[in-house]
């Protein structure tokens, strides 16, 4: 493990586009529904407890979430989607600043999808892929609590999932994860490695 995860702190919240941190280095973000395990997701990532707060109750990350690496790499919380009983008016300002998000910020270099393997690709679920594939952003699946699932269902799912993307036009990578059993750690890790550390493709930190 790159000990650059273990290392992760909180840097920023943003409820707006202009409380964002200054656009340099590079950053990979996290998005899903309400509940799908994604704050559990960078928590196990990181080896920390506590890095990314999770709660009882969906819907109320508001906010994007900063966690830095080290002074040019981030790791980003996006707020959870998806959640029927957040008010409509903010989720359609949650969906406007995630699709400006993830549409204007140079510095991103990879969006990680978080789907419960038991209800992937929900509608929400498609829109953030239509927002990543839209600006050509590398996508990775996390099929979260892959734990619930026995072994012979869960890879099912996986390639079904990676067959439905495909047969949508979507380059993506699929894999299952579970927070609790610990499992397909380092396979996330590798993706982010090469979003975050892989200096071979010559691009400057400065830009997307």
């Amino acid at each position: 493990m790159n000990p650059a995860y273990h290392q992760a702190e909180f840097l920023i919240s943003a409820a707006t586009l202009k409380g964002l941190p200054p656009e340099q280095g590079r950053e990979v973000a996290f998005a899903g529904r309400s509940n799908a395990g994604k704050s559990s997701a960078i928590n196990t990532l990181c080896r920390q407890r506590a890095l990314a707060r999770t709660s009882k109750t969906p819907g109320r990350t508001q906010l994007i979430n900063f966690f830095a690496l080290d002074d040019t790499r981030r790791l980003v919380d996006l707020p959870g989607y998806g959640y029927a009983k957040v008010p409509e008016a903010m989720r359609r300002r949650w969906g406007q600043l995630m699709s400006a998000y993830l549409a204007q910020r140079a510095c991103l270099r990879g969006l990680v999808l978080v789907m419960d393997i038991r209800h992937p690709l929900t509608p929400h679920d498609w829109q953030m892929i239509g927002w990543a594939h839209a600006r050509q952003l590398p996508l990775h699946v996390l099929l979260t609590k892959s734990d619930k699932l026995k072994r012979g269902p869960m890879m099912d799912t996986v390639r079904r999932v990676a067959r439905a993307l495909g047969d949508d036009g979507v380059t993506a990578t699929v894999q299952p994860f579970s927070a609790l059993k610990k499992q397909g750690v380092e396979d996330v890790h590798g993706v982010l490695d090469c979003w975050l550390f892989d200096d071979t493709d010559g691009a400057a930190d400065g830009g997307g």
